[in-house]
């Protein structure tokens, strides 16, 4: 009887063609797909941005120091005086709470000698009398009013006046425009950079803002508020502040 054939095995055919195909087909695909940017480092700038407004509230530091021969008759000289001022400051139109007590001292005045006793030594000094000071600091919120009040606080017997400094009510306003400016400063300054170096500003991968700064002087251009001579002599300039604000800013950079 005869013996009929097998039919050939396809099993390592197949596999030998599909690894075949596959080292065809790999060097294709990796040739179809496009690469993604190249990194070129980081770029770190620091912006700022400046805008000035003007002043419209200014507060006084002003009080009164007075002397008696006992510390009780100073006081009593001061709190009479002190009276005036806070009736004067009242009619005004200050209200209470924008009056604050800053500083408040009673001190004895000594008395010194040149002379020498009999063993060549100078006598200790002695209390000839007593020191009274009283001083608050006014918050005027009418600008225009300040040279009338400071003129009418030295007619009410206010004889220390320590200092006159000017504020913005509201400031966040220019914080937020100085944000701004200090933001388009900083995109300015790397675009700029990027250009230069040729290369790609890529996303923004941090913000920080920096310090906020001390306040500023007045600047040049000062807005003088005088009253009429006859209400107020003491001319007032209220000038303008300036706000600043800085940010540091850092971008991934792409290779062009």
């Amino acid at each position: 009887m005869k013996n009929l054939a097998s039919p050939p095995k396809m099993a390592p055919l197949l596999a030998v063609l599909a690894f075949t195909g596959t080292l065809c087909t790999s060097p294709i695909l990796a040739q179809s797909a496009s690469p993604g940017p190249t990194p070129a480092g980081t770029l770190s700038l620091v912006g700022e941005g400046r805008v000035t407004g003007t002043p419209d509230v200014a507060v006084i530091r002003t009080g009164v120091v007075t002397l008696g021969k006992t510390a009780r008759d100073a006081l009593t000289a001061n709190t009479a005086a002190m009276e005036k001022l806070f009736a004067l400051l009242h009619r005004s139109g200050i209200k209470y709470e924008d009056i604050q007590t800053s500083d408040f001292s009673v001190q004895p005045q000594y008395d010194y000698s040149n002379q020498r006793n009999s063993d060549g030594y100078t006598p200790p000094p002695r209390i000839a009398g007593y020191q009274v000071s009283n001083n608050v600091a006014v918050k005027i919120r009418e600008t225009e009013a300040l040279g009338r009040i400071l003129d009418q606080l030295v007619s009410a017997g206010s004889n220390q006046i320590n200092s006159v400094s000017f504020s913005i009510s509201d400031p966040a306003p220019l914080q937020a425009e100085a944000r701004r400016a200090a933001m388009a400063d900083a995109i300015a300054k790397a675009r700029l950079y990027a250009d230069a170096a040729g290369v790609q500003l890529g996303n923004i991968i941090s913000i920080t803002e920096g310090s906020p700064t001390p306040p500023p002087l007045p600047q040049p251009d000062m807005i003088v508020a005088r009253m009429a001579a006859e209400a107020a002599p003491v001319p007032v300039a209220a000038g303008r502040l300036e706000t600043v604000r800085q940010v540091s800013v850092v971008w991934q950079l792409i290779q062009k």
